[in-house]
C-alpha cells in the first residue's frame, strides 16, 4: 500500500530545465507515482511533461501528461477541467513552477520592470490562479491537499528582488488559503527549498562570471551547514509527507528543506 493510493495528484511544473540532474517537479511526480497516486504531469512544454510521464511509468506508476502555461488563466482552466473530466477529481495539487535568473531577475537597482513582472507572473500570480481553479474542485469534494513550492530565499538575505518577493508571497498565499479553506477539509502547506542541485538552479549559473559547473557546485555546497546542497528528491520527500495522511493535522506551515542554511544566513 502506497501513501497516496487512489489519489489524483496534479503536479504543475512537472517537466524540467535540461541538465545533469533531476528537477523538483519531476522528482515529485515520480515519487507520488511510486506511492500509488495517479499523477497528472502539467508543464508548458508538453514534451517535458511526457518525459516525466515516461519516468513515472518506468517505475510502475500511472501518469498523464497535459500542457499548460500558468501565466495564461485559460490554460489553467483547461488542464483542471480535463483532469476532472478524465479522472473525476483532484486530491492533491503540487505547485512547482518557478523562474528567476532565466527571466532576468536581479537586485532592485538593476532589474527591469519587464523582468520583475515576468517573475511575479510565473512564481506568484500563476500559483494564485492555479489554486483558485483547483480549490473549486476541492471545495465540492470537501477534501484536498495543496503543496506550494516557495524558497528559503524568502526568509534569507537574498539579492534578487523579484524571486525573493514572489516566494515571500507564496508563504502569505499558503497561510491565507490554509485558514480560509480549513473548514472544507482542505490542507495547504508550502516548502522552502534551500540550495538545491537541480537543473534550474545550476544551469543558468554555469559560465556566469567565468565559473565552471564544478565551481558553481562547490560554492553553493560551501554555504550549506550540512556540507552540500540538497537534491530534488529531498524536496519530493517533504512534498510526499505533506500530501500524505501522515500530515493530516498539518496546515499553514512553511517547511524549510535547506540543510540548515537559514540558520547560517537568515
Amino acid at each position: 500500500m502506497g501513501r497516496l493510493d487512489g489519489k489524483v495528484a496534479v503536479v504543475v511544473g512537472a517537466g524540467q530545465t535540461p541538465g545533469q540532474t533531476v528537477g523538483n517537479g519531476r522528482a515529485t511526480a515520480v515519487l507520488f507515482g511510486r506511492e500509488g497516486a495517479h499523477v497528472v504531469a502539467v508543464d508548458r512544454y508538453l514534451d517535458a511533461a511526457e518525459a516525466t510521464v515516461l519516468a513515472v511509468s518506468e517505475e510502475g506508476g500511472t501518469a498523464l501528461a497535459l500542457a499548460g502555461d500558468i501565466t495564461v488563466e485559460q490554460d489553467i482552466e483547461g488542464f483542471v477541467a480535463e483532469t476532472v473530466g478524465r479522472l473525476g477529481r483532484i486530491d492533491i495539487l503540487h505547485n512547482n513552477v518557478g523562474v528567476s535568473l532565466a527571466a532576468g531577475d536581479g537586485p532592485v537597482a538593476e532589474i527591469t520592470g519587464e523582468a520583475f513582472d515576468q517573475v511575479i507572473a510565473t512564481n506568484l500570480r500563476g500559483m494564485v490562479l492555479t489554486c483558485k481553479h483547483v480549490l473549486k474542485v476541492m471545495q465540492a469534494q470537501r477534501a484536498g491537499v495543496i503543496v506550494n513550492i516557495s524558497s528559503v530565499a524568502a526568509v534569507l538575505d537574498y539579492p534578487n528582488i523579484a524571486y525573493k518577493t514572489s516566494k515571500a508571497g507564496v508563504i502569505a498565499l499558503t497561510e491565507n488559503l490554509a485558514v480560509t479553506f480549513a473548514r472544507y477539509g482542505i490542507r495547504v502547506n508550502c516548502i522552502l527549498p534551500g540550495l538545491m542541485n537541480t537543473p534550474m538552479a545550476i544551469e543558468p549559473r554555469v559560465g556566469r562570471d567565468g565559473m565552471s559547473r564544478e565551481q558553481v557546485i562547490a560554492l553553493r555546497d560551501s554555504q550549506v551547514p550540512l556540507g552540500k546542497m540538497g537534491t530534488a528528491w529531498d524536496v519530493a520527500e517533504a512534498a510526499l509527507f505533506l500530501a500524505s495522511p501522515q500530515a493530516g493535522f498539518i496546515t499553514g506551515v512553511a517547511l524549510p528543506v535547506d540543510g540548515g542554511q537559514r540558520l547560517k544566513n537568515g
